[in-house]
């Protein structure tokens, strides 16, 4: 066709799709047609007709996908439209894609084509060469393909390199769409709560929240339904014209809402069968226009503002409220409102919400795995049955019951196309603009109201679940469909989920209270305890869930005792798991969540895998084991699942029923994993994501973790089967605790005279003390492979020490042979009495916390820092004291210390202590004494010459590598220091020899180590 017939007026957009656009990315490897006939949640390419509702286009023309995630929209125009100058398309294309979270995106004519970093905040102001990053005309694209194709095609996307080439194109200061309207409703949260404790004398800070909370919410739905079609566009900004907004806003949307949608979020007044009370504060309040004005004015593209809720996903929504509501609105005694970090998120760090893929993941292999092969009937509760059920017990913003709900709704949808859609008019009909089969609204209704459930202690986060999960039901949806379908079905749009998400303490009942006659109000509402058997009775009836998934709460409980004291106590008499030591909370939602699930359910959660190995968590897996429970583990290691937070995690798979073995994944490469995933596979290319096996349950035991799959398994039971431990031939020991370094520890020091001088770290002064009363101090770093430790750090030490006794110096000696040091002391006092809740008030004011071993350290001793990522003992014979490290004291004879420093620095026993121990970022591992005390060590027979030959070279290598250590440190010389490296490194190497030698490692077994190493 000749290229003027395209300009011509009266050719359409849909025409110039069709001829052009849709066949230059089927060029691309995209199946824009849909050839494949795949259902519509799964097709790869999503197109849109050119609709505008009011003058609003309410989606992008393409959106090209991997699995059900956006990676590019494609915005076409009309050709004649001038892409290269025309700031509107371009505006509009990155609204929909920074909306999105697409990193880049597409708008072309065909004429034209320009691409655009999506991760750059579009304004209004903007000309179209903002943030454009390619710019190609219709005569370049023969000799540019290659380009085109690199970063585009669905082969580059699928492979990684569009998401590699967006990244070397995002610019500093990018801001994403999350974090910009998080900082919006943040901005309402303030401005209203400081508004309605003004007007509103009489509100309680429990109402102000709430009312807060209600409105936002309100606001949010109901931008997005008008920019999704459901709603006329433009009628929140039209309330602007006038005086009396809030009023405005309740009287003449929210009442209608109610009407229309029924959704819980707009409840006002009681109706039958809904348990939750009506809203009757949100309609008594006062809110200024000069409050109201500004929030509504900034969701709106007149007024500037960037967002497209057309294309908002709700899974980005409830990332931006799960870190909101890690704040509260408090009122101070003047009535101010003021909003501060809740405790739990401020000891905590902060809210950091769940991955997407982790969502996807966890779904798919409990929900989607019970779910599969069974009819929508079946899963209702066909024949007498109990309905499939899905809990969430602390859901927060509802991320993972989105991620089960959206499941349901793929599986019902896929079920009933392939059984006849035309004999299922109330579950399915044919969308009548694109022809496919879509879920009616009552279907959508039914599958949520039927299967989801979820619990959360707080208020907030119960009422941000719901709205979730609603907009989740309303998508797809226009004004049109919804009232078509109102009529058919004679009911309003939308279900109360006041039945399914429900507030409470879903650890703690209500015997929490049992003999408690006049239980405190407030201690009440804090501690919140929850019901099962009333709040969810068909449920427990039937013995429980058939799954339940999340991401539950980490707090130590020595942290969580500082605002609720009462519940860990009681979580100690009610909960196995609570019963060891200074536990996480999360060790008692597993336990809780066994006992949910019914006799075939599972439970699927991200949890730090701590637990595998720590002592608190010996309960708990004892728990998991006796039953058999442990169905699947994905081990993430030292890989950081969560942005902005360093916490090591795994996936944990429970069943109720008892299994014959774990399905167990070890990863080492995220990213690679993730795509592994993503793309469907099953692992088959192992190596470049990790490993994965099968474990016996015989082998899953109360004591620690330590799953081995793969071709090292067979060196690790070789290992652990050795009789003898460090342990048992050897003394370790962690170091000093003085629970005061900032008054002990001495900075900088040199000595003068018969005394040191050393910066005080509390004063930031200089101090001079008898050198009689300090002792070498040692930090971590000091402590290196095979070096004599260094440090300019003292500590001053008020004990007398023998090999066998530790005694406090009392205050007359130390005033008489230290009055230095003394009066040093005497100056902090009062900071050291009032240790750990005045402990230390009395004579023994200037005691250390935890003195223990203190006697050890002035031996000769191996030393160890508490955590590197490499083996770092080395020899100390000058009696150095230390703060984060472990000593190490042989007991046996013939455990010689040269001999056992040879042996903890090979590379075969690190290999072993990275396989028990307790992971870190970047490759680190802790040296603790519960993973050093495991390590194997090869005994030594006197009778054998062989035996004796090798302790007697490993004793003479590893001397000669202290040397070696000594030489380096003092080469002065570039040369001088490569030379010394050498031969560190060849009697190295041959210490590694020599270890595989007296462990008996085969040729392979030490190439599978040494391969290993090298990463």
């Amino acid at each position: 066709m000749h290229r003027d017939s395209f300009l011509s007026p009266g050719t359409k957009e849909a025409h110039v799709r069709q001829a052009l656009i849709d066949p230059f990315f089927e060029a691309l490897g995209w199946d824009v047609r849909n050839t494949a006939k795949v259902a519509p949640q799964y097709r790869e390419v999503v197109t849109e007709d050119s609709l505008e509702v009011e003058g609003q286009q309410r989606a992008p023309d393409y959106a090209f996908r991997i699995g059900t995630l956006t990676k590019f929209y494609v915005e076409a125009k009309k050709c004649g439209v001038n892409i290269n100058a025309d700031p509107a398309p371009a505006f509009q294309l990155r609204r929909y894609g920074w909306s999105g979270k697409t990193a880049l995106s597409i708008l072309t004519d065909f004429e034209e084509l320009a691409v655009y970093d999506c991760t750059l905040r579009p304004r209004p102001t903007d000309k179209a060469s903002a943030a454009r990053i390619l710019y190609l005309r219709q005569d370049e694209y023969a000799g540019r393909w290659r380009e085109v194709w690199d970063i585009f095609s669905r082969e580059a996307v699928w492979s990684s390199a569009f998401d590699k080439f967006s990244a070397s194109k995002r610019k500093r200061g990018t801001s994403e769409v999350d974090v910009e309207f998080l900082r919006e409703i943040e901005g309402w949260r303030d401005s209203l709560a400081r508004n309605i404790a003004l007007r509103n004398h009489n509100i309680s800070s429990e109402d102000l929240n709430a009312a807060v909370q209600r409105t936002i919410d309100r606001v949010v739905f109901l931008r997005m339904a008008e920019d999704r079609g459901l709603e006329p566009y433009g009628r929140l900004l039209k309330l602007c014209e006038q005086p009396g907004m809030y009023s405005r806003f309740m009287d003449d949307l929210c009442r209608r809402a109610d009407e229309k949608y029924n959704s819980g979020i707009f409840h006002f007044q009681k109706e039958p069968g809904v348990s939750e009370p009506p809203d009757n504060v949100t309609s008594r309040i006062a809110v200024d226009d000069k409050v109201f004005r500004p929030i509504l004015q900034s969701l709106y593209f007149a007024h500037g503002s960037p967002y497209h809720f057309g294309v908002l996903p709700v899974e980005i929504l409830g990332t931006v409220y799960e870190r909101f509501l890690g704040r509260v609105i408090r009122l101070t005694a003047g009535h101010q409102a003021k909003v501060e970090e809740k405790p739990e998120v401020r000891k905590a760090g902060g809210v950091y919400y769940t991955p997407a893929f982790i969502v996807d993941y966890v779904v798919r292999n409990t929900v989607g795995a019970q779910i599969a092969g069974k009819s929508p009937a079946q899963l209702a509760g066909a024949k007498g049955n109990a309905p499939f059920r899905v809990l969430d017990m602390a859901c927060g913003s509802g991320s993972f019951l989105l991620g089960a709900y959206q499941c349901l709704l793929d599986h019902c949808l896929k079920w009933h196309m392939e059984h006849k859609p035309e004999s299922s008019p109330k579950a399915v009909h044919r969308d009548p603009r694109t022809g496919q089969w879509r879920l009616t609204i009552e279907e959508k209704k039914r599958i949520l109201t039927t299967h989801i459930f979820g619990v959360d202690i707080d208020l907030q986060a119960v009422e941000v679940s719901k709205l979730s999960l609603l907009l989740k039901a309303l998508e797809g949806e226009d004004d049109a469909s919804l009232s078509m379908q109102m009529m058919l079905f004679h009911e309003r749009a939308l279900p109360n989920l006041a039945g399914n998400i429900q507030c409470g303490n879903s650890l703690i009942g209500p015997a929490y209270f049992t003999g408690d006659l006049l239980p405190d109000d407030g201690e009440i509402r804090r501690v919140n305890p929850f019901d099962w058997e009333t709040a969810f009775p068909d449920a427990m009836k039937a013995g429980g869930f058939d799954c339940v998934i999340g991401n539950p709460p980490y707090i130590r409980i020595q942290t969580m005792k500082e605002w609720a004291p009462l519940e860990v106590e009681v979580y100690k008499e009610l909960y196995r798991a609570a019963g060891r030591g200074n536990y996480d909370i999360y060790v008692v939602f597993i336990e809780r969540g066994l006992q949910l699930l019914n006799p075939s359910g599972r439970l699927g959660f991200i949890c730090p895998h701590k637990f595998f190995n720590a002592k608190y968590g010996e309960p708990v897996r004892a728990l998991i084991s006796e039953g058999g429970h442990l169905s699947h583990v994905v081990h993430f290691g030292d890989q950081q699942v969560f942005d902005g937070a360093t916490t090591y995690t795994c996936l944990l798979f429970l069943e109720k029923g008892a299994k014959e073995y774990c399905h167990y994944v070890e990863v080492q490469s995220l990213p690679a994993w993730r795509k592994l995933f993503a793309n469907g596979e099953n692992g088959d290319n192992g190596a470049l994501w990790g490993i994965e096996g099968t474990v016996d349950a015989e082998t899953i035991l109360p004591s620690d973790w330590n799953f081995h799959v793969g071709h090292g398994n067979t060196i690790f039971e070789k290992l652990s089967r050795m009789p003898e431990k460090l342990g048992d031939v050897a003394n370790i020991f962690v170091g000093t605790q003085t629970s005061a370094d900032d008054v002990f520890v001495l900075d900088d020091c040199r000595l003068v005279g018969r005394r040191v001088s050393g910066v005080s770290r509390i004063t930031g002064k200089t101090v001079l003390v008898e050198s009689g009363a300090v002792v070498p101090f040692l930090r971590g770093r000091d402590i290196r492979r095979y070096s004599t430790p260094q440090t300019a750090m003292r500590l001053i030490c008020p004990y007398v020490i023998s090999p066998d006794t530790l005694q406090l110096i009392g205050k007359d000696e130390m005033m008489k042979r230290f009055p230095r040091t003394w009066r040093h002391l005497e100056e902090h006092r009062r900071m050291l009495e009032m240790r750990e809740g005045g402990r230390f008030k009395g004579a023994a004011w200037y005691a250390f916390g935890y003195p223990k071993s203190m006697h050890l350290f002035q031996q000769n001793k191996i030393i160890v820092p508490d955590y590197n990522n490499i083996s770092s003992f080395t020899y100390d014979s000058s009696g150095h004291f230390y703060k984060t490290g472990y000593g190490i004291i042989s007991l046996v004879d013939h455990f010689d210390h040269h001999y056992l420093l040879g042996l903890l620095n090979s590379k075969l026993l690190f290999w072993y202590l990275r396989r028990i121990g307790t992971y870190l970022r970047g490759g680190y591992i802790r040296f603790w004494t519960q993973f050093l005390e495991k390590l194997p060590v090869r005994r030594i027979d006197v009778n054998s010459s062989g035996d004796k030959a090798s302790h007697d070279r490993m004793v003479t290598l590893v001397t000669s590598m202290l040397t070696l250590h000594q030489r380096l440190a003092a080469a002065d010389s570039e040369a001088q220091r490569t030379v010394v490296k050498r031969q560190i490194a060849a009697t190295d190497a041959e210490i590694d020899r020599l270890v595989y030698s007296l462990y008996g490692l085969t040729d392979r077994e030490i190439a599978l180590v040494e391969g290993e190493s090298g990463k």
